[in-house]
């Protein structure tokens, strides 16, 4: 029997009695959704699942987004839309992408098709006497906007802003030691920047939230250059606050489900590179979610 059990904090909730590696009627699908616009981040415990059963679950969200910009190895590491997120080496080249994810971000707020859901599949946690390590922080943007100044909320009520993937690639370079080389012109074409509404209503819930995130937004385009800078620090630091944060602890065998349109999140690197850290993803972008037929299925369950 489905059982969906939230953690408490202001994100979360553990999903009970599914094996994922079966095909999942609509009526319990519905109730994922459902379950997904209320507590933000879903937990999977102990699933076991190859490449294809992790994609075909992934797609009941939408279209996966293929291999993204990166080195030669992490697209050679990706089969069938599924990557590989790790540290671990083979023949001197790392499998994966070793560095994913490690400031505060969105995945695909870059795309004019932007994110819906990441998937991601806990296969080797690092731990160190015993304490599992990289752990994955969230933060609640339906919250967030909710706490806004009314004034602010009124104010930037049909503001858009602008999104760039080179924003977070170069400080990863520049202050995280990533190895990532630079961008290529190839990439910034396949990769240029986009416009989405600041406070999007969330297609399952139909709440708004507060829709930029500190490593891809660069610019409220309403606003002139300065303050559109000092409002877009205000808004970092406002989404960031404690009240607003959850932080997940993997367990080997986690599926873990989470909503890029109602929260941001970061992956915290506590691990050293001999304390393995193995996962698999998928990026699946809002292709369905905003079609009402689809959105409807949360309420229908």
């Amino acid at each position: 029997m489905l059982e969906i059990q939230p953690t408490g904090a202001v994100l979360g909730a553990t999903v009970w009695g599914l094996d994922l590696s079966r095909t999942l009627d609509e009526q319990t699908f519905g109730r994922i959704l459902r379950g997904l616009g209320e507590h933000g981040v879903l937990r999977f415990p102990d699933q076991h699942l190859d490449i294809n059963e992790l994609r075909r679950f992934s797609e009941r969200f939408g279209e996966i987004q293929g291999p993204s910009a990166g080195t030669p190895e992490v697209a050679k590491a990706n089969y069938a839309e599924v990557g590989v997120l790790s540290n671990m080496k083979e023949n001197g080249a790392y499998i994966g992408l070793p560095d994913a994810g490690q400031d505060w971000h969105t995945d695909m707020s870059y795309r004019e098709v932007m994110g819906f859901v990441n998937v991601l599949y806990g296969i080797r946690i690092p731990r160190r006497d015993g304490k599992p390590l990289g752990g994955t922080e969230f933060s609640n943007m339906h919250a967030a906007y909710a706490a806004l100044p009314a004034a602010i909320r009124t104010r930037l009520a049909d503001a858009t802003a602008t999104h760039n993937f080179e924003k977070f690639w170069e400080h990863m370079r520049r202050d995280k030691a990533s190895t990532r080389p630079p961008m290529t012109e190839d990439q910034r074409r396949r990769r240029p920047p986009v416009v989405h509404k600041l406070f999007l209503t969330h297609p399952i819930t139909g709440r708004k939230v507060l829709y930029c995130n500190p490593g891809y937004t660069t610019r409220i385009n309403e606003l002139p250059e300065q303050e559109s800078e000092e409002m877009l620090t205000y808004l970092f630091a406002h989404q960031l606050q404690p009240q607003f944060r959850y932080t997940h602890t993997w367990t080997e065998n986690d599926v873990l489900v989470w909503d890029h349109l109602g929260t941001i999140h970061r992956a915290i690197a506590d691990y050293a590179a001999d304390e393995i850290r193995l996962m698999r993803r998928c990026q699946v972008m809002a292709t369905k979610v905003f079609n009402p037929e689809f959105s409807g299925l949360a309420r229908a369950a």
